[in-house]
């Protein structure tokens, strides 16, 4: 029995494979941040179109999303380790290609390319944590260690991106992936083991395609929906992706499925998939509004909002070293629903919030909604991943991203658009004014109540959450 436990434990081998795999996981929140601080010297550079703009920023983005599943079920099918290895090698081209792009068509390309590579690598690693940690305690540390990866990224993207651009082309941002990969295929095939379900099947080319175009048209057309409200243009490629989303599930009833929907009849795998793409739902909405209360609601500079936002990312990264010693001293389904509940009181402080003064309320929200959301991700993904036989783990990594994804699409379009009409009433209630002065303190009420009330729907939906988590898997 002693023998066992000390066989299921990881070792120093598994704990170094885990820095490896952080690498990519950072580089990947990295990549999506850096390109922000770029845009300035590189559309004098490149002087691209609006449009094509556009699609240099969302291009990566969509890939991701679209790409999440399929990466997943390949990796099941090819083997984690290989699908990673490709995925890092072609991750680091890309950033070349990126780097080097002499025309805005050369970038978005290279744009596309690294969202494509960048979908292979997070379930990948996720899988690859199931199979080296089969200890349940060392398995939410290291989930808990691979979700502050991605929050890491985000910390030091703006710090690492200004120093480079202070010295360097606007390319040289692209450049920093380029060595930890080059470490990731050196060192991955000694440090990973490779896995792979066995007796899988061949590929499926047509389930790849639809849950591939399915996803990006709905990723697509909700993103379009957030910028210019819900028209035709937004419609169609939602329509066209749900039907085509629901020709991919209808297409895993037979035999042999690229993706096993009996995943999702499992309440340790759907609930805490659910309450994860709830609290994304809420964030990626409240972000849209973060921002935009800090500049234009309290008079802040786009690089004091910036300076403001790191206590938030702080909080998570507090919250992901915490969840794992918190959940192995209580039942993982009550933390999460305590995480969701914390969540919930953070989300709750910003429904507070006035139009002069409401900084260190909007700070202190942050910081209380990070802490509480770390957790909930941390144990989710434990939670879904775990649910499933190791075979299947890649597709459920898969899926769980996907959601997280969609979720946050979902909340930008949804949120912003209750907002936005909030926003609308409140101006039209107030009245023409008299004054420049005036509008600026009308806009300015009528931003902080279209704030407060989305908080108010986002509070109240995870607080729900925590309830219905806690009744659901109270047996498990």
């Amino acid at each position: 029995m002693i023998q066992a436990v000390t066989e299921d434990r990881a070792g120093v081998r598994e704990w170094t494979g885990l820095a490896v795999l952080a690498m990519p996981c950072l580089l990947v929140s990295m990549d999506a941040h850096v390109l922000n601080l770029a845009i300035p010297r590189l559309t004098v550079d490149l002087r691209p179109t609006t449009a094509e703009l556009l699609w240099i920023v969302d291009s990566y983005a969509f890939l991701v999303a679209g790409c999440l599943m399929t990466a997943g079920a390949l990796g099941d099918r090819l083997g984690r380790r290989r699908v990673l290895l490709v995925g890092a090698a072609g991750f680091g081209c890309a950033s070349l290609l990126a780097a080097f792009a002499t025309s805005p068509a050369m970038l978005i390309a290279a744009r596309v390319l690294l969202g494509v590579a960048g979908a292979t690598l997070m379930p990948s690693t996720l899988s690859l944590i199931r199979v080296m940690f089969r200890d349940a305690r060392q398995r939410r540390t290291a989930f808990g260690v691979w979700t502050a990866s991605f929050s890491l990224g985000g910390l030091i993207a703006p710090v690492v991106a200004g120093l480079l651009l202070e010295r360097f082309w606007w390319g040289s941002v692209f450049l920093v992936a380029v060595p930890p990969m080059a470490v990731l295929l050196a060192v991955g095939p000694r440090l990973l083991p490779e896995f792979r379900a066995p007796g899988a099947a061949r590929i499926d080319a047509a389930s790849a395609a639809l849950s591939i175009a399915g996803v990006l048209s709905v990723v697509y057309g909700v993103k379009r929906a957030a910028q210019g409200g819900v028209d035709l243009k937004a419609g169609l490629p939602i329509a066209a992706g749900l039907l085509l989303i629901a020709v991919f599930v209808r297409r895993q009833r037979r035999e042999d499925p690229w993706i096993d929907l009996t995943m999702f009849r499992r309440r340790a795998f759907s609930v805490p998939l659910a309450a994860n793409a709830l609290c994304f739902f809420v964030l990626y909405g409240t972000s849209f509004f973060f921002a935009q209360y800090l500049q234009l609601v309290l008079g802040l500079s786009a690089l004091q909002a910036g300076l403001w936002s790191i206590p938030g990312t702080l909080g998570y990264l507090l919250g992901s070293a915490l969840a794992p010693f918190a959940a192995n001293r209580l039942r993982p389904v009550w933390m999460l629903s305590l995480s969701l509940a914390v969540t919930a009181v953070g989300f709750g402080l910003l429904t507070q919030l006035d139009a002069r003064s409401g900084l260190p309320l909007l700070v202190t929200g942050a910081i209380v909604f990070s802490i509480g959301l770390a957790p909930v991700y941390v144990l989710a993904t434990e939670m879904t991943v775990a649910s499933v036989p190791a075979e299947r783990s890649g597709a459920a990594s898969g899926i769980l991203e996907t959601c997280t994804e969609l979720g946050g699409a979902f909340g930008i379009a949804f949120l912003g658009s209750l907002g936005g009409a909030v926003y609308r009433d409140a101006m039209n209630t107030a009245g023409p004014p008299a004054l420049g002065d005036e509008l600026t303190g009308a806009a300015g009420d009528a931003f902080t109540l279209a704030f407060r009330t989305v908080e108010v729907v986002g509070a109240g939906a995870i607080a729900m959450a925590a309830v219905a988590t806690a009744l659901l898997l109270r047996r498990r």
